[in-house]
This record gives C-alpha cells, structure tokens and sequence, in this order.
C-alpha cells in the first residue's frame, strides 16, 4: 500500500475551531497535465497552507508549488518552469460538487485539490522562452506555390451524375 502523502488528520484542527493550524506537506501528483504541459508524475509538489475549522466546515488556504514541463508552441523544444498557485478550498461532510471538497470523516486528502489547481495553473501554450524565434527557416524551408497555375488534368467526373451533364436550359 502507498503513502498518500496529501492525507491530512483533522483530529487537532477540529478540536479547536477558528484557530489557524500550519499545513506542510510535499509529495507527488501524478496524473496532472495538458496536451500541451504536464507536472512530472514523480516531481515535489509542495503545499504551504494553514488550515482551520469553522463549524462544519474546515478551510485550507495557501500556495502550492510545483515544476511543469512541455513543448513550446513555437520550436516544439523543450518548455518548463514552476508554477505557483494561490489557493483557498472549502471541505465539508456533505460536499456540494464542484464548489467543496469532501471531508471523510476525520480527515481529508488534499491530493484531488492539488490536482485540480495545478490542471487549472498550467499554460495551454507554453514558450521555451518569450523571444523564441520559433522554427529554423533552414531546417524547415517554405514552399511557395508557383503563381501561375500548371495546367491540371481535370479530374473526370462522378458516373452517378453524368446524366445532368447532358442537361441544357434555354434563356
């Protein structure tokens, strides 16, 4: 069995309500990406929040901090960098979806949190850099098109239509 390394125990924090307790924790979340960007499975993702019970409810707010890597959308190199989201996220018993996160007893995993956020923080269009050039022009050249038109062999016609070939109309 694998350690959730995002698992938290409420047992303290529901204990003394309105006091902000610190929260950090790092670990891996696989699975997060894009087409065009992903944070590596096995890279620290760090998560440095206070978290605080308020009745029924217990809130985490704080910054989550992760490396991203893709290919830019320009040389189709390598692209990377670090992202770093600010968030505050509500947990309860009885999670409305998509607006709270689920609270399972005495405790809650952070991990569909962190993936969520971090989906949501990578670049849909990434850049190895803000200047770059895009391809080589000599590795790649461009084609242009002669601008005269060759003569083109025309392409003979669908037999199911041919009968509308024969068709002439008066003016």
């Amino acid at each position: 069995m694998t350690a959730k390394p995002f698992l938290v125990h409420l047992t303290d924090v529901l204990r003394t309500p309105g006091a902000q307790h610190p929260l950090v924790l790092e670990g891996p979340v696989p699975g997060v990406g894009l087409s065009s960007a992903h944070v590596p499975d096995d890279a620290p993702v760090a998560l440095d929040a206070t978290i605080e019970a308020q009745g029924k409810t217990v809130v985490v707010q704080g910054t989550v901090r992760a490396p991203w890597e893709g290919e830019c959308r320009r040389c189709l190199e390598p692209a990377g960098g670090h992202l770093e989201v600010e968030l505050r996220e509500v947990f309860e018993a009885d999670p409305v979806e998509g607006e709270t996160y689920p609270i399972d007893g005495e405790q809650l995993d952070m991990g569909p949190v962190l993936r969520d956020v971090l989906a949501l923080a990578l670049p849909l269009a990434p850049l190895c850099r803000e200047d770059c050039p895009g391809p080589d022009p000599d590795a790649h050249p461009v084609v242009v098109e002669a601008d005269e038109p060759e003569a083109t062999v025309p392409t003979p016609g669908d037999p199911r239509w041919a009968a509308l070939d024969q068709l002439r109309f008066d003016s």
